[in-house]
């Protein structure tokens, strides 16, 4: 017991620790409780510091706030507009072409490994693959009629995406005129001296923000890329597997490997082992190099310190927790816990020093 109070003591005494403590904790409750019934807002929160990058950017160069806020979010609207009319309509037909041919691709695939006992009769056995092509079969037939019966035929669903499509423009528009309001609004509420909380905020907002920005920026560009070039190849469902690619980026050592299936089973059952398989296959691969070598040094400025396995655990827990949004996350609010965890023993030490003087 003199163990746990000592270590009370001496990590909890620091009122400014206290402080952090339970904003986080507050933080993380309200998120869990409420997410869905806040997640207009928790998005809107996100787009607004997004595009906060480029109003900033624009009044360094001498143009006021207001005008700024406006010009960015004038560009913003025409984005959404450009992906609802533009990108959504060509993504679902490419849905469900896809889940329609989906019994063709495995018809064609099932002739292949059937005749795999034949060439390599030591490994693999006919039992075997009747017992594999039934599994899939089954699994394919769950999925496609999953992804038919996702429509927005119900009441609910287009009440949803109304909500999102009038609500949360509005709420970027007023987070990013009324940012200094909003903030002075919860400043008013905190201690006036927070010293560790602002030493880790600042920390945490410089590499969050340099992450959250340069993520965006890398699944537009590597999207846009990897379009163009299926597109030039006359992939199918290019505008569908580029989206899939460029989404991959936000999930690191994962991503690209999961994706990497589909696209390459899509292109063989389009073109099987030719010449045309070979140059995508070599094109996707030179796309990925780039990103990696080229895109990720040039857009992450400052990168995240993080373990390999410390990202990879990030992202099954948030991920778990919060879907997307918390896989999106992941990086950032691993970079948060580890900013705390180095700002708590220095004020500890801090406070230890100053009672011992």
């Amino acid at each position: 017991m003199n163990i746990v109070s000592n270590w009370l003591q001496r990590n909890l005494s620091d009122p400014q620790i206290v402080f952090l403590a339970l904003l986080l904790v507050i933080l993380f409750a309200v998120v869990l409780t409420m997410g869905d019934m806040l997640a207009p807002v928790l998005a809107s929160i996100v787009i607004a510091y997004l595009l906060e990058g480029l109003v900033g950017q624009l009044e360094r160069r001498g143009l006021p706030r207001l005008p700024s806020v406006i010009l960015v979010y004038v560009f913003f609207l025409l984005f959404v507009a450009m992906v609802l009319l533009g990108v959504m309509p060509l993504l679902s037909r490419q849905i469900t072409d896809l889940v329609q041919q989906l019994p063709n691709m495995i018809s064609e695939g099932t002739r292949v490994l059937m005749g795999l006992p034949d060439k390599y009769p030591d490994l693999v056995t006919s039992e075997q693959l009747d017992e594999l092509v039934a599994s899939l079969r089954s699994e394919v037939v769950s999925f496609g009629q999953q992804v038919l019966s996702w429509s927005l035929s119900s009441v609910v669903g287009v009440i949803t995406i109304l909500v999102y499509l009038i609500l949360m423009p509005i709420l970027v528009f007023f987070f990013m005129k009324d940012k200094a309001l909003i903030l002075g609004w919860f400043r008013k509420y905190f201690p006036k001296h927070h010293g560790i909380a602002g030493d880790v905020w600042k920390d945490v907002d410089r590499q969050i923000s340099n992450y959250v920005r340069g993520k965006a920026w890398e699944i537009l560009i590597v999207w846009g890329v990897s379009y163009v070039t299926f597109y030039a190849f006359g992939l199918k469902y290019s505008m569908l597997l580029s989206l899939l690619v460029g989404l991959s980026v936000i999930i690191p050592y994962i991503g690209a490997a999961v994706v990497t299936v589909p696209l390459l089973l899509v292109a063989w059952f389009q073109w099987g082992w030719s010449s045309q398989f070979a140059w995508l296959t070599v094109a996707y691969t030179v796309i990925q190099a780039l990103d990696g070598n080229v895109l990720v040094p040039l857009l992450f400025s400052e990168v995240v310190n993080l373990h390999p396995v410390a990202i990879i655990v990030a992202i099954l827990v948030f991920g778990g927790m919060w879907g997307f949004w918390g896989v999106f996350f992941a990086i950032p609010l691993a970079t948060l816990v580890q900013a705390i965890l180095t700002a708590w023993p220095k004020q500890a030490e801090t406070a230890d020093t100053v009672r011992s003087d």
